[in-house]
């Protein structure tokens, strides 16, 4: 690969038109660029749609100031949201246009301070700046912001998924051609079936299966099975450092897919009678899943209770 960015930074659509969106939702979008005219948004669906890259490619096409504050990160940070929300939001435009604050994860953000202070930002600062909030659980945002913002949901029509597909399909081989990896186009759409509509999750796996120069059926079938024979060791061998660098180099923040994948695995190197624990530790995080504020400790948690409590082969 040419260099250390994510596939996901690096060819993040920066207009409207690159974005792969249902026609109708991709038109509503570039209305708002063509009328110069961006209301406050929330912007709702499930993880890798495209969220925060419509948000961004609408400001970045206009050519107007913008900050991106991630909600899982700094939620529960009320007076550090305070700080930098008014310090952004009362300073001159550079570019002489309205502002926009994008808080991306908002649901994550605590709706008893966070969010109904966000709501007097929207109100204190209509004047010159604006705000775009992205979630996955739109129950999860107090009404108040519901009223005061135009709510775009990013659910995908069965209809349009095959033509989306298509069109990621070819973003995904022009992005490996600019890269100069190597694919098998069988293996390449075999990640896009598994993981779309999560277009970032795609471009991860895509990027990480691709560190060897070259994507072919054999990676793909191989990797996961390393990664969690891996996994599976360090859990036995009661390795908690190697099991939180493992988590942070393949989980992806995927908590769904990483439950399947370890209950998978657990037939193979767990003994018979440690199955009713391994399914009980699963179900029980897969309930905190919706509430969890980060994934990556929600995974470590629930890995170091297996480590504790399950027997492996």
């Amino acid at each position: 690969m040419k260099d250390d960015l994510l596939f996901t930074e690096k060819y993040r659509p920066k207009k409207i038109a690159d974005c792969i969106l249902p026609q109708e939702m991709k038109d509503t979008f570039q209305q708002f660029v063509t009328d110069n005219k961006i209301p406050n948004l929330l912007l709702t669906g499930g993880p890798g749609v495209g969220k925060t890259t419509v948000a961004m490619a609408m400001l970045e096409e206009l050519n107007l100031d913008y900050i991106v504050i991630n909600g899982s990160n700094e939620g529960r940070l009320i007076d550090t949201l305070r700080t930098t929300i008014t310090n952004f939001a009362s300073a001159m435009s550079l570019t002489g246009g309205r502002k926009y604050i994008i808080i991306d994860e908002a649901d994550y953000t605590n709706a008893e301070s966070v969010q109904p202070a966000l709501r007097n930002f929207i109100e204190q600062f209509s004047g010159n700046c604006g705000f775009i909030l992205t979630c996955n659980f739109e129950n999860k945002i107090i009404r108040p912001l519901h009223s005061r913002m135009s709510v775009v949901n990013f659910k995908i029509k069965a209809s349009d998924k095959p033509e989306l597909a298509k069109q990621f399909m070819s973003r995904v081989k022009s992005i490996l051609t600019a890269e100069q990896i190597e694919s098998d186009p069988k293996a390449v759409a075999g990640v896009i079936t598994k993981h779309f509509p999560d277009y970032r999750r795609v471009l991860n796996e895509i990027q990480r299966y691709s560190s060897t120069g070259k994507i072919d059926a054999g990676i793909l079938s191989n990797l996961m099975e390393i990664n969690l024979k891996e996994l599976m060791r360090f859990l036995k061998e009661k390795k908690f450092d190697n099991m939180e660098k493992w988590v942070h180099q393949n989980a992806d923040g995927d908590f769904p897919h990483l439950i399947q994948e370890i209950w998978n695995a657990s037939k193979e190197y767990v003994v018979p009678q440690s199955r009713p624990m391994v399914v009980q530790i699963l179900d029980e995080y897969q309930d905190k899943y919706s509430r969890a504020v980060n994934m990556n400790i929600l995974m470590i948690a629930m890995l170091t209770q297996m480590m504790v409590e399950v027997d492996f082969k």
